[in-house]
Order: C-alpha cells, then sequence, then structure tokens
C-alpha cells in the first residue's frame, strides 16, 4: 500500500491532504466550530424571504440574518483562532439562545440546538497538553 501512494503523485497529494487536515483537526476545536456553523446556516437558511419583506419586517426580520451569520463567523473564529475560543463559544451560545427567541424560534429550534451544543464544545475544548518525558 504503501509503494502505491509512493508511485502515484495523486494518491500522494491525497495522503498529503490528509494529514494536514488530521494535523488542523486535533489542534482546534474542529467539531464545535462545525456544529456552530451549521447551526448558523440552519437559523440563516430557514428566515429566508424576499429583501422586500426582510426589510419590512424590521428587526425580527433581519434578526435571522445577523444572528446566523454571526454564529458562522464565531464557528470560524474559533477554527482559525483557538486562543479566542472561550468568547466564541461563550457568544455563539447567547447567539443561539437569542435566535430561538427572534428568529423562527431559532430554525424550528434545530439550528439552536445545534448552536448550543457547537458553543458548548467550543467553549469546552482545551489544547492537547504535551507528553511528559520518562525520566530514566
Amino acid at each position: 500500500m504503501l509503494t502505491r501512494v509512493r508511485d502515484n503523485p495523486v494518491l500522494a497529494v491525497v495522503a498529503a491532504l490528509w494529514q494536514w487536515f488530521t494535523a488542523f483537526r486535533r489542534t482546534r476545536p474542529f467539531w464545535g466550530g462545525l456544529w456552530m456553523m451549521l447551526g448558523g446556516w440552519t437559523i440563516m437558511s430557514l428566515t429566508i424571504a424576499p429583501i422586500v419583506v426582510t426589510l419590512s419586517s424590521g428587526a425580527s426580520g433581519i434578526s435571522g440574518y445577523v444572528l446566523g451569520g454571526g454564529m458562522i463567523v464565531l464557528g470560524l473564529m474559533a477554527w482559525f483562532a483557538p486562543s479566542q475560543r472561550l468568547v466564541a463559544g461563550l457568544m455563539g451560545g447567547i447567539f443561539a439562545v437569542a435566535a430561538f427567541v427572534a428568529s423562527n424560534l431559532g430554525g424550528f429550534l434545530i439550528g439552536t440546538l445545534l448552536g448550543i451544543v457547537g458553543a458548548a464544545m467550543v467553549f469546552g475544548w482545551g489544547p492537547k497538553k504535551p507528553r511528559r518525558k520518562a525520566e530514566s
């Protein structure tokens, strides 16, 4: 199997990309950010209406876009700035709960639940501590 990867340049590139993705995923709150972005996408997708209707309904029409988009941005922030995970997790949870009240029950409860679970995972994530060397 290893010789096949070395001989085939496409498989070598795929293997290198998979190694990069694995390292990326293990050094940041990947799954929490993904759940939070899925929750934000759900909230935004269930509030789609013509722009005239959205603007004429005022804050309640725009809140789905603001809160859902904010959750997507906070999920990306958790991925690309893991040192800010506490802020991203806290604000993501607040946005998810606020979307329940302000935007179609938070994507008919699905977006709110995904956002709360993702925000909790981002907030609770901690960087992996390096192993101690065995003393001889």
